[in-house]
């Protein structure tokens, strides 16, 4: 089967600024219970996705395009680009903002434990 991803506008995501897409690559019944997504996730300039804990999953991020400001289950902030994975462990928490000019792009898959 070859078919388009889903697109969905969430605004203000886990309490973030703005607006985030997400194009969901597969859904979560086609994770056949291993996970709740798999998508491409894309941050305009000024836009974020709020703190927020993962409890019973984990959620990695893998930064395909453009800078952006990752924040760890410490409270921590790190600049991740191009290349970089945000990895957190069963009930930690994260949130990532786009202080930047360009879009911020990467890829997220929120699987089970």
């Amino acid at each position: 089967m070859v078919r388009k991803t889903q697109l969905e506008i969430k605004k203000e995501l886990r309490g973030g600024n703005g607006e985030v897409e997400i194009r969901h690559i597969v859904s979560k019944e086609e994770l056949n219970g291993h996970g709740n997504m798999y998508a491409l996730m894309r941050l305009k300039p000024g836009c974020s996705i709020g703190w927020h804990q993962h409890i019973g999953n984990t959620e990695p991020y893998f930064i395909l395009e453009g800078k952006g400001t990752f924040i760890d289950n410490d409270g921590s902030k790190t600049e991740v680009g191009p290349g970089d994975v945000c990895v957190i462990e069963v009930g930690q928490s994260h949130a990532m903002e786009n202080n930047a000019d360009t879009d911020l792009v990467f890829m997220a898959l929120i699987y089970n434990e």
